[in-house]
């Protein structure tokens, strides 16, 4: 009922003692009421305290996927442009920012979970946002898509096989190059 004109707010309805109870322990600060909103839109507290199964927006991890996620998409761009295939080809730009990224990935995941202090942003920024972008599972599935349209069964199958096997040897690498190195004290 929030935001509904006070004429349709019903008094006495069954739901009128969870709405008393809502009152009671609905956020202070920004959200008390005669605070003025844009609309009927709920500020963050309203909206948690509505659904406790929403999680809070740290905006600064969301900053740091952002970020990581733009360089990724500038990698990615980069290969795209600096590996361009020809139609009936092997689409090597798609097959290195996949391999790589699942490299870095295993690389990243493994450092920052194993061997460096916890960090709030590093696996956002690096994991999510950097390899995210960078590998690009869409664009396989599009590639494969139109290999069998022109009937490249053969070149799909290997396309298919080989990111796939090279996607976890080099997941496997980098994570054996991380726990390699000794953890310093």
């Amino acid at each position: 009922m929030l935001g509904a004109p006070r004429a349709r707010q019903r008094r006495g309805a069954a739901g009128d003692g969870a709405r008393r109870a809502w009152l009671r322990r609905r956020p202070r600060g920004p959200c008390a009421p005669g605070v003025v909103r844009l609309g009927a839109a709920l500020c963050a507290a309203e909206a948690a305290a509505l659904n406790p199964a929403l999680p809070a927006i740290d905006r600064r991890e969301l900053a740091a996927v952002f970020s990581g996620g733009c360089l990724g998409a500038l990698l990615r761009y980069g290969l795209g442009e600096a590996l361009a295939a020809d139609p009936g080809t092997w689409p090597w730009a798609t097959f290195a920012a996949n391999i790589g990224g699942a490299f870095l990935l295993g690389y990243f995941a493994t450092r920052l979970q194993e061997r460096l202090p916890l960090s709030a942003y590093g696996r956002p920024l690096l994991a999510s946002g950097l390899c995210g972008a960078l590998t690009t599972f869409s664009t396989m599935q599009l590639e494969l898509l139109r290999m069998l349209d022109r009937s490249d069964f053969a070149l799909a199958a290997g396309y298919t096989a080989a990111s796939i096997a090279m996607g976890f040897v080099a997941l496997h690498v980098a994570t054996k190059l991380v726990r390699r190195v000794p953890v310093s004290a």
